[in-house]
């Protein structure tokens, strides 16, 4: 298995070198670069699509019928002129003024970065929203450093992982231009957890969805996943609307949504910014809300706002200049003032706006009382690429039920989540499930806790199918019981491991260790998710919602009304008691001891390695 997240890194690593090396600013860099790996992505869901197309291709006179763009169209995908196939681009000659090529218009073209231009002008022709969007700047190129950069993103490694794989790698890409370039104003890239956390609870099906602060447009492309996976068509049953500031995200944005095959209407500039302006005249008539705004944004004109309306709760606090400090609860309003009568909204907001004073205070007073604020999530720190900041999740819901009309969940997710490095957490696709789950038993719908609860079973049965001596693990009576068998299998391999590392030739020692590391990660994913499920089924047994000390309570108005009409969770949810953590002390140090002596024997080989080399070039 492919180690993504150093494939990412290597990518970056060879496209950042090469702009240092170059006389392009960050700016003038990204997005072509970003275009590069749009038209890499867009070329292997082409080829996925294709592959379905062609598995039930008719044939005449024992020739197959030719693809064609209604094909695609058929299912959602954006078409690819030859052209304009990263295959063709990245196989051209190197002289390209004696490949006698003309573009689209019939002219000639000398360089490759005419080539690469003319193949961005070809897509734009098969998708009206792309028109003017794609970038064309490519003669800003010299032929060798875009050469170079086609040939980096045509590595190998993605064609043995496929479109997935290269969706991510271009979500890295875009977050790491942001990174780069954003500048210190509440705007950050969303990751992409929080937004499938948004779309599971919201559970877009059909009808209007706007994210009025859209960015590069995640919302919309977790939500057609959404809707494709549950076997409808995202374009059939969805309309998308956006609006976005920054142009240059905006643009971003039509480039993500086109390569996922989904079209909408995104306005941005002057015109799309939210605090001054409806865009797209939605207020009362959305189905969906889902955004991610800029937090604590200040020196917000307040009459341009009032003249805007959408402020069912009125105005936030003005200062003297006529200025509302502090932005959080204009957005929340507007999220509020843009759902119709059965709406939902899911947002990402700062920490402190579950608790802010003043006129925030009566505001969210007024919202409690409406009976729509549904669930309240807590998200802890380090979940965003550019911020260590802790946020948390709010949900409306127009439509609740009678029997949770004056009723709120919070959910207290700060201490639940996967560590991905030192900077970044995640919740992993389990986790993910789990914490859904609970929103599923508060909404009453316990046949699909219990679906997870199968589909849980089910996974650990398939993984255990491939090794015979796990078979027995999984024959537990509880997860517990699998949990503790998958340690019991994991310490006995470890054991092994050592012994035949120690007792295997020196040539042959890496390969050993290799050996067992495959199986003993195989194992440890097992365990993993086996954890997960007893995490999940030792708070809600067979499916009934309890409150759990520490992770989730149902709290009533009147019972927010006493904590002052507080929506932080951890006000409601107490503490957890303290858990065993489920790790063996002496087992982890023992595996740190392994790990540390491996690393120290590839650095004396290595070093070896650089000496020997040396000595042959006879220095």
């Amino acid at each position: 298995m492919i180690n993504i997240r150093k494939l990412e890194t290597e990518l970056w690593e060879s496209a950042d070198l090469l702009r240092a090396g170059s006389k392009l600013t960050s700016n003038q860099y990204c997005m072509p670069v970003l275009g590069l790996i749009f038209l890499r992505y867009a070329y292997s869901r082409f080829k996925k699509v294709e592959a379905e197309i062609l598995k039930d291709r008719p044939s005449r006179g024992g020739r197959v019928m030719p693809v064609e763009a209604s094909d695609f169209s058929a299912k959602s995908a954006l078409f690819l002129p030859k052209e304009a196939q990263y295959e063709y681009l990245v196989n051209l000659p190197e002289n390209i003024a004696s490949a006698g090529l003309v573009n689209k218009d019939g002219h000639p073209m000398n360089s490759l970065g005419e080539v690469v231009n003319n193949a961005m002008a070809l897509i734009e022709l098969q998708s009206e929203q792309l028109t003017g969007v794609l970038p064309k700047s490519y003669t800003d190129f010299s032929d060798e450093l875009l050469a170079e950069l086609l040939r980096i993103f045509n590595n190998s490694a993605l064609d043995d992982v496929g479109g997935d794989i290269i969706g991510r790698i271009y979500e890295y890409f875009l977050n790491k231009f942001a990174k780069n370039i954003a500048s210190d104003d509440g705007v950050f890239f969303t990751p992409k957890s929080l937004v499938k956390m948004i779309v599971n609870i919201i559970e877009p099906k059909q009808g209007v969805l706007l994210d009025c602060a859209c960015g590069s447009g995640g919302m919309f492309v977790q939500s057609g996943d959404f809707v494709n996976a549950a076997g409808m068509n995202a374009n059939n049953t969805m309309t998308f609307y956006g609006q976005e500031k920054v142009e240059y995200n905006a643009q971003l944005c039509l480039m993500n949504m086109a390569v996922h095959g989904l079209t909408g209407v995104i306005k941005s500039g002057d015109e799309a910014n939210t605090f001054y302006h409806d865009a797209h005249n939605l207020e009362g008539s959305c189905d969906y809300i889902m955004a991610n705004p800029p937090f604590n944004v200040d020196k917000v004109k307040a009459e341009s706002c009032e003249n805007a309306g959408r402020l069912p709760f009125g105005l936030p606090a003005v200062n003297k200049n006529k200025e509302i400090g502090n932005a959080n609860y204009l957005w929340i309003s507007y999220f509020y003032a843009y759902l119709n009568e059965h709406g939902r909204a899911g947002f990402v907001m700062a920490s402190s706006a579950t608790d802010s004073q003043s006129k925030d205070k009566d505001i969210r007073e007024k919202l409690i009382k409406t009976g729509h604020v549904d669930v309240m999530i807590s998200v802890g720190n380090n979940f965003f690429y550019t911020k260590s900041l802790p946020c948390s999740l709010w949900f409306f819901d127009k439509a609740k039920g009678e029997a949770i009309r004056d009723k709120v969940l919070f959910i207290d997710a700060r201490n639940y989540y996967t560590v991905v490095d030192r900077t970044l957490n995640e919740w992993s696709e389990w986790q993910l499930k789990n914490l859904n789950a609970i929103v599923w038993l508060y909404r009453g719908e316990k046949d699909k806790y219990k679906a997870l609860l199968q589909e849980y079973r089910d996974y650990l049965h398939a993984k255990a199918s491939v090794y015979d001596d796990l078979k027995d693990a999984i024959q537990q009576d509880s997860f517990a019981g699998v949990v503790s068998a998958l340690k019991e299998k994991l310490s006995k391999l470890r054991r092994e491991a050592k012994a035949e590392v120690e007792a295997a030739e020196k040539r042959d020692k890496k390969s050993v260790q290799q050996q067992f590391d495959e199986r003993i990660a195989y194992i440890d994913d097992m365990r993993t998710v086996a954890g997960e499920a007893q995490w999940l089924y030792e708070k809600f047994g067979d499916g009934d919602y309890t409150d759990i000390p520490g992770l989730c309570k149902l709290a009533t108005i009147y019972e927010i009304e006493e904590k002052g009409w507080s929506l932080t969770p951890g006000a409601y949810v107490g503490v957890a008691p303290v858990e065993d953590d489920g790790v063996d002390f002496a087992e982890r140090m023992a595996e740190i001891h392994r790990e540390l002596l491996t690393l120290q024997t590839e650095s004396n080989e290595l070093m070896d390695t650089i000496s020997k080399n040396m000595k042959e070039m006879g220095l």
